[in-house]
């Protein structure tokens, strides 16, 4: 399918590969997040080894969205595509037959990390094919694939009281055969693709607005995946919760956030992106604070939920944001963004398991949060009031 760059119809095949691609990718990134109750209790963890072990997915996942987005621009997304989730096998089977320590575990979850770095890969796929005034909706549907999370928490907890945590590392091969199969069906390249002239890594990195966006991106998705790969264990040191209990409220706060996506990339259309990210920081810094309070538990779950909420807002806003600002780029700068954004995700577990072990509570992490989602809505209003940066974004972002 081809039109003109400006008027291109898309190509729904290739929105819904991608979609695909992200979910399942998000399902496994999260997976040992998701089982860390049961692996935690099973090889005797600290809380500072159960913040570790839960983040280093997120860690490694994040930096491979660098060489992995740059080579979705010279080598094309659905090549990449499809060699990242051929080599997710590897990770789930030793997950499956030879997951026995805090060693194994590490290594399992720096190699399952690369589930993460679909997002320079699915997001672009998808991107390449519609016009600038169509990229909020269509980035935030293909990130929407975030909602594996949801998947991961509900499900993950009750197959590992069935078959063990181990056997749902073997299980998970099966979803991940079916969308490979789908994905290498559906998805296409873009023909625009190669009429580009993409720019050097050194010239991107030479770009101020490309650093705005990962400090942004930080705040935002690091909060949504941060968050999904804790809340389990933080709702079990601070309430007690059961591991289904758990991911239930986890995948209840991950459903809204991963919904929240592609209706914050909607509205960023509409209003600007710059607009919708400033009132998703706010609201996500109130909700930090009121975290850090210790509230009730049913208090606490809609504030997690509202947080949740309001982080997809702010994802959604970015990526409507980057495709109109660097396109010719996209997947090599969607890259480098979300390998920041998954630095802020890989921090946030972090510093919660150390704060706790070091402090006894978890407020003094929630405070700090707080305290820089508040910091970067500062920033953004004195970006805004800088009439060389609003200048130097190309059309639809004067008024974002």
């Amino acid at each position: 399918m081809t039109t003109t760059n400006d008027e291109r119809a898309g190509h729904l095949p290739t929105l819904v590969a991608s979609f695909l691609h992200f979910d399942l990718s998000f399902m496994l990134w999260v997976l040992i997040g998701a089982l860390g109750i049961s692996i935690a209790e099973q090889l005797g963890l600290s809380p500072a080894q159960r913040g570790v072990l839960v983040a280093l997915p997120i860690l490694s996942g994040s930096l491979l969205r660098i060489p992995l987005g740059s080579l979705s621009d010279r080598w094309g997304a659905r090549r990449v595509g499809g060699a990242m989730l051929a080599f997710l096998a590897l990770p789930l089977s030793l997950g499956w037959l030879a997951a026995a320590s805090w060693s194994s575990m590490i290594a399992i979850g720096l190699m399952l990390g690369t589930a993460g770095a679909s997002f320079a890969v699915a997001l672009p796929l998808a991107s390449a094919w519609y016009p600038p005034r169509r990229q909020g909706l269509v980035m935030g549907i293909a990130a929407a694939g975030n909602s594996g999370t949801v998947i991961t928490n509900l499900i993950a907890p009750r197959l590992a009281a069935s078959v063990g945590w181990q056997g749902v590392f073997g299980l998970a091969m099966l979803p991940l055969a079916a969308v490979l199969t789908i994905f290498l069906l559906l998805a296409r390249e873009a023909p625009s693709r190669a009429q580009r002239r993409v720019r050097s890594m050194r010239e991107l990195l030479r770009e101020p607005d490309l650093w705005w966006f990962c400090l942004f991106y930080s705040v935002t998705f690091g909060g949504y995946v941060g968050l999904s790969s804790f809340l389990p264990l933080f709702l079990r040191d601070q309430h007690g919760l059961a591991p289904a209990s758990a991911g239930m409220l986890t995948a209840i706060a991950a459903f809204v956030g991963s919904g929240a996506r592609p209706i914050g990339g909607w509205l960023a259309d509409r209003v600007g992106g710059r607009r919708l990210l400033t009132v998703a920081l706010t609201g996500l810094a109130i909700a930090y604070a009121l975290v850090a309070s210790g509230p009730s538990l049913q208090l606490l779950t809609m504030v997690i939920v509202a947080a949740m909420a309001c982080c997809g807002l702010g994802n959604g806003a970015v990526f409507q944001l980057v495709p109109l600002r660097f396109r010719d780029e996209i997947g090599s700068v969607t890259g480098i963004i979300g390998a920041l954004g998954g630095v802020g995700g890989f921090c946030l577990p972090i510093l919660l398991g150390f704060i706790r072990q070091g402090g006894g509570s978890f407020g003094a992490g929630f405070l700090l949060l707080a305290a820089v989602a508040a910091s970067v809505v500062v920033v953004l209003q004195t970006l805004t009031r800088h009439a060389g940066w609003r200048l130097s974004w190309r059309t639809g972002l004067a008024e974002g």
